[in-house]
């Protein structure tokens, strides 16, 4: 089983960067998957995440409105558009995947990611 995160990178504010979440191993049947960060000296933060059986998901109040997730289910792949980026979405983002169609950002995430760094500059 893994998830591998890609597209982090260096960004102007109001840039965008497009994350993606390569997920093996388990069937998004029965799966969510969901988005973190976690700055320097922040705690862990949930970004957003999405269940594709359900069709169920979830943003956090910070970047609703500028972040979208999407699933590819043919490539196994979760998607992030991040748009109007701030200087303060700069964090590792992290991908990770909960055994519930009922996705959720203060759940208790089974599997994790590496991370991918994301850094928004003024």
């Amino acid at each position: 089983l893994y998830l591998v995160e890609s597209g982090g990178g260096l960004v102007q504010a109001g840039g965008s960067l497009r994350l993606s979440c390569a997920v093996g191993g388990l069937s998004f049947d029965d799966y969510s998957i969901g988005w973190f960060r976690q700055a320097p000296g922040k705690d862990r933060e949930g970004v957003s995440c999405i269940s594709s059986r359900t069709g169920i998901v979830n943003y956090a109040d910070s970047v609703r409105g500028r972040f979208t997730i999407s699933s590819d289910n043919a490539r196994n792949t979760v998607n992030l558009q991040m748009d109007s980026l701030k200087p303060e979405d700069t964090a590792i983002y992290y991908c990770a995947a909960d055994r519930t169609v009922y996705c959720g950002l203060g759940n208790m995430y089974d599997y994790w990611g590496q991370g991918t760094q994301v850094t928004v500059s003024s």
